[in-house]
């Protein structure tokens, strides 16, 4: 259903963000006082509480599936400021709400009876074998993960998610007595011998 839901979402996000941009590119085209020109104001501000629609529900969905389904929803903490200095990938980080998807997770959760953990900003994720532990460089333009180790090619996607599953495996397992996680430079010896 999720995966239905998405598609979806896409759709017509991507209808609406057309028409938003051919609603700009007509209102600059409108002289300045004119009449017609208060009226593509009038509906590109209609388009644009339209895609804060889109986007607000299409979280409101995910969020909610996640803390009703899962029993624990393990989260990345991205540093996200720095995500956007990368203008290629700015528009499409902006456009996924990272803070209002992590602020809804954590009153869901709550909600729902269910427990939110955030992996450590500086677990490779991405950059670990997820079978044989081998660590490699991984530019953000490389979409397979080849390990040259064991020979493994996956997606880098697949490859992360794979990782915070047995980051979250182990951080469970070695949680220190006051309830925080190790830091992920001594989860790094640990991770090795868990996949090994």
């Amino acid at each position: 259903m999720s995966i239905q839901v998405n598609e979806r979402y896409k759709l017509t996000y991507r209808k609406a963000k057309h028409k938003l941009a051919k609603l700009q590119k007509q209102l600059c085209r409108r002289t300045k006082a004119g009449k017609n020109r208060e009226k593509i104001k009038l509906k590109l501000a209609r388009c644009h509480y339209r895609i804060s629609n889109i986007r607000s529900d299409n979280l409101h969905k995910l969020t909610t599936y996640l803390a009703k389904n899962h029993g624990e929803v393990w989260v990345e903490n991205l540093n996200v400021s720095g995500l956007l200095k990368n203008h290629k990938l700015a528009g499409a980080i902006s456009d996924c709400g990272f803070y209002e998807f992590k602020r809804q997770l954590e009153y869901k959760t709550q909600w729902y009876g269910s427990k939110l953990c955030l992996v450590d900003r500086w677990f490779p994720s991405s950059q670990l074998c997820s079978s044989c532990g081998a660590s490699q460089s991984m530019p953000l333009c490389k979409r397979l993960y080849e390990c040259k180790a064991c020979n493994l090619s996956i997606n880098r996607d697949l490859n992360a998610s794979i990782n915070i599953l047995n980051y979250a495996r182990i951080a469970q397992s070695c949680k220190p007595s006051d309830g925080s996680l190790l830091p992920c430079s001594k989860l790094g010896t640990e991770l090795q011998d868990y996949i090994h």
